[in-house]
């Protein structure tokens, strides 16, 4: 598999170790000092292109990838209003989109874990509910795309909240409050917590390096080729 690497920062240099180690090539290497290079001449040798850059060019890359009928991996979080046009254009085009907030095999697990415990909370409303992650300083969202993700999943399976918010606006009984951490040497961790007065509940991930996030990509992009549609990590866990 030849892969277009945009975004090359430390999750990209990360997948790129893990993707020659599986055997695939990095046909480019776009970062925001070339990002110029990003054209179909460079585009044309790829059979995949993996994009974990920043959200304000997420869209520009990913539709570039379109405009190329180059299948895309996408972990560039805080994007979420353009993203929707992209996957609008991808099926315009008939093109291949794997869109993930988090490609963590484990938190995938999470994911679902996270889900279940919600169906389950649902008719216990003296258990109230929010969310804490936290990450390194280089982190450029807040809350990060996969505390939002957590937080869409219980609002569509608790019926007592409606939205989530971030923890210091918090005054909103419908609302699941997501508390954000920055430090320095923070892979990733993400907390659930349902409290009432009689006991807590907690639900933890913590990611120790970013190799789970990285392989978890190549992963979905070993999968994603050959396909066309619009796919998330449980499409390619499913399989």
């Amino acid at each position: 598999m030849h892969i277009a690497l945009i975004g090359y920062g430390k999750m990209g240099k990360e997948i790129e170790q893990i993707a020659v180690q599986r055997g695939h090539s990095v046909t480019c290497k776009i970062s925001s000092a070339n990002h110029y290079d990003l054209n179909p001449k460079i585009l044309q040798w790829a059979d995949i292109a993996i994009e974990f850059s920043k959200p304000e060019v997420a869209f520009e890359n990913v539709m570039k990838c379109f405009q190329n009928n180059l299948p895309v991996v996408c972990g560039t979080t805080g994007w979420n209003k353009e993203k929707t046009e992209a996957e609008k254009h991808c099926k315009d085009v008939n093109g291949s989109f794997l869109y993930a907030s988090n490609f963590s095999i484990g938190v995938n697990i999470f994911f679902e874990i996270n889900r279940r415990l919600a169906e389950l909370m649902n008719k216990y409303e003296s258990y109230d509910v929010s969310i804490e992650e936290a990450h390194h300083v280089a982190k450029l969202d807040t809350p990060s795309g996969t505390a939002i993700s957590l937080a869409q999943d219980i609002i569509s399976h608790l019926d007592r909240k409606n939205v989530w918010t971030i923890s210091e606006q918090h005054s909103n009984a419908k609302a699941i409050p997501i508390h954000s951490v920055r430090k320095d040497h923070i892979p990733g961790t993400h907390i659930i917590n349902y409290t009432s007065e009689i006991d807590d509940i907690t639900l933890k991930h913590t990611a120790h390096s970013r190799k789970g996030f990285a392989l978890g990509a190549i992963l979905a992009a070993e999968w994603l080729l050959g396909k066309k549609g619009i796919f998330t990590m449980q499409d390619v866990l499913a399989d």
